[in-house]
This record gives structure tokens, sequence and C-alpha cells, in this order.
């Protein structure tokens, strides 16, 4: 490895992890795919091990002396820069617990096709817009039995860095991509369909039925639908489905958070 030191922020060394957005990253190499962030050992070992190009490592000189296997199974020509814990936590923009980040190309976006190909449960989100949700949605998938996450375009990417953190690294894990934009909301749930999906809106209207009324693991091909944190699923979306389901609630709670009502989803409808 190629080790240097950093001893502030500013250090053009460091313009990758310091000054650029992940908007920026994003189109680092356009029209080739760009650039990502992987924060802390273990995300960054499941970027590895998905296959995905390292390009500089970063990192607290206690974190990358404690991770040496990990360090060791970067190529050897790779920069390792090497820095003090409050340079770490400025660069990084908080104090990370476990300092280590990794610049690494992004692959071609999946299209539906080869997401769904060999799926039999997954997961459509429809504009899941906060990066936390997305992570945690992504970890949920993995843990419960999910096969596949598809996103539309008003997604928050998955490879921010905050969504793989919060995500431990589950979104190297599980396959995901895009819908193309020349689908309709109802013309992704038909093209669902085609594919033999049962198609399952979480949704909070007069149509819903609770969750565990419904037997879904029966269904050989299911796809569970989720939508906005705000606004929820469009209605054109809800329509087109061959279910709308909801979570009973309690003590005048009217939903839970996307994330959470996910977990709860992939749980009730995994096959048995």
């Amino acid at each position: 490895m190629i080790i240097t030191e950093l001893d502030n922020l500013n250090d053009p060394a460091a313009a990758l992890y310091n000054d650029r957005s992940e908007t920026k990253l994003y189109r680092y190499y356009e029209p080739e795919p760009g650039l990502f962030i992987a924060e802390t050992p273990i995300v960054i070992s499941r970027a590895l091990a998905a296959g995905y190009e390292p390009v500089s490592v970063l990192g607290e000189a206690k974190t990358i002396k404690c991770n040496d296997s990990l360090m060791q199974s970067l190529p050897e020509d790779i920069p390792v820069y090497v820095c003090s814990d409050e340079v770490f936590t400025d660069i990084a923009g908080y104090e990370l617990t476990k300092g280590l980040m990794c610049a690494m190309r992004r692959k071609r976006n999946k299209n539906a096709e080869e997401v769904c190909m060999d799926a039999k449960r997954i997961v459509l989100l429809e504009e899941v817009q906060n990066p936390t949700n997305t992570g945690a949605i992504f970890r949920a998938a993995a843990a419960l039995g999910m096969d596949a996450v598809m996103l539309t375009k008003g997604c928050s990417d998955p490879l921010y860095r905050r969504a793989s953190r919060v995500s431990m690294g589950n979104v190297f894990c599980i396959p995901w991509g895009y819908f193309s934009d020349d689908l309709s909301p109802a013309g992704r749930i038909e093209w669902l369909k085609n594919q033999g999906f049962y198609c399952a809106a979480m949704a909070l209207n007069e149509k819903a039925v609770p969750l565990g009324s419904r037997d879904f693991s029966k269904h050989e091909r299911l796809a569970v639908i989720m939508g906005n944190e705000s606004s929820g699923l469009k209605e054109e979306t809800i329509n087109a489905c061959d279910a709308t389901v909801m979570i009973p609630m309690h003590k005048g709670v009217d939903s839970l958070n996307v994330a959470a009502a996910a977990a709860v989803a992939f749980w009730e409808m995994r096959k048995k």
C-alpha cells in the first residue's frame, strides 16, 4: 500500500472525501459510472466482496491498524491516507466511531429484467427519499428473505454514504436496480404482473386489509410496494396492485415509519 499522512482537511489528497457532494461523485467519470464513498470497515468489506473497485482509502491511524486483514485485501498500489481522529472527523463531517472511508467506482445500474429474473420476493420503493430509510429497508430486505429491491428514479441512491452505512453494507448483498423512466406508476405494476408477481401495496385507505389477514406465502412471486415518507404511494400505483394492505395500529398512532413498516411486511410476506 502507498501510505500518506494527512495533517489537515484541506490537503489536496483528501479532495474526494472532503470537497465533493454525492452528486459530483456520481458524475465523476461521466458518462461512465462515477464514484461513491463507503464508510466503516464492515461496509467496505462487503463492497469489496461484491466486486466494487477501490480507488483510495482514508482512515484514522488506529482504525487502519485494527483492520489489518481488510487493508491487506486491497490492491497493493492503492493510495491509503492516514490522519488523526480530529482531522478524520473534520473531513467526514461528523464523528464516525469506526473511522475508515473508501472511495470506490460504481457499477452500471441494473435494470428491472436483470434484477427480477430469478427473484421470488422483491420490494419496489416508490420515491423513498431519505437515505436512512433506504439503508434500513435494504438491511431488513437482506435479513428477512427478500431477493431484490427495485427503485424509482425519485428514490435516494442506495450508494449514498448514509444509506450504505445504515444498511450495514447490505446494499452490496442484495440485487437492486431502477425501473425505466418510460414506465408510468401503473406501468411498473403491470410489468411486475406480467413477470408473474402478485403485487401488494402498503397504504392506508378504505380498501386496505390488515397485513396478517392474507396468506402471502402461497404466491410463488410477490412484490411489496412501499411509498414516499410523507405522501405514501401514488393513487395510480395503488389502483394497479392486486391488493392493498396495512399494519393495524394502536394508541392513536396512524402509521409506522416506512423502514419499520417494510421490516414488518417482509417478515409477514416471507416465503414459508
